[in-house]
């Protein structure tokens, strides 16, 4: 897997403009010797080809590393990302996000509106609280936010990842990502 395209005469990689919070949806604590923040659409399939190798950077650097998640749903590329992204944030609403992170990445291939809310009601969900949620519009503002942050960090498509701070540019599998986080060469 290779990372997003940035053109040629970007010498310094930019800077992640919005570091972690106790808002976004994270793994390991914050203040972590290594951070990782990673914008995410549901329906990439490079994203669900990277989310196993994250939870592996996870288990492998344990309360050396901070992982968050944050939305960048690609509405022109994949019609039901977005929605997918405010279910998961939905569900946060109840303390579920991860669940239904994970889920969505399970059954990615087959999203649609109908498996969405089948998710959302097996995990289980209090559908009318999450169906309120949904239609509410806190969490479609929370993934607006996401996506104003990655577009002010110049994110351009999915996934595109931060390591410590700083864009990656190396490529998105586990080793790569381990020594980057590591900071080794």
């Amino acid at each position: 897997m290779v990372p997003p395209k940035r053109s040629d005469d970007d010498e310094e990689l930019p800077d992640l403009i919005l570091p972690i919070e106790a808002r976004d949806h994270h793994r390991g604590p914050l203040g972590a010797k290594h951070s990782l923040v990673v914008y995410g659409d549901y329906e990439c399939p490079h994203c669900a080809h990277l989310d196993p190798i994250l939870g592996q950077l996870v288990r492998e650097l344990g309360d050396d590393l901070c992982y968050a998640f944050r939305n960048f749903p690609l509405v022109a590329e994949h019609p039901h990302a977005e929605l997918a992204a405010i279910a998961a944030e939905a569900a946060d609403e109840q303390g579920k996000f991860w669940l239904m992170h994970d889920r969505l990445y399970q059954h990615q291939a087959e999203l649609s509106g109908e498996l969405i809310e089948r998710l959302a009601r097996e995990l289980p969900l209090d559908m009318p609280t999450y169906a309120r949620d949904v239609a509410g519009g806190a969490p479609a503002r929370r993934v607006a936010e996401d996506r104003e942050s990655g577009e002010e960090a110049g994110v351009e498509a999915t996934p595109t990842a931060f390591v410590n701070g700083r864009l990656h540019a190396g490529s998105y599998e586990f080793l790569p990502l381990l020594a980057a986080l590591r900071g080794e060469k």
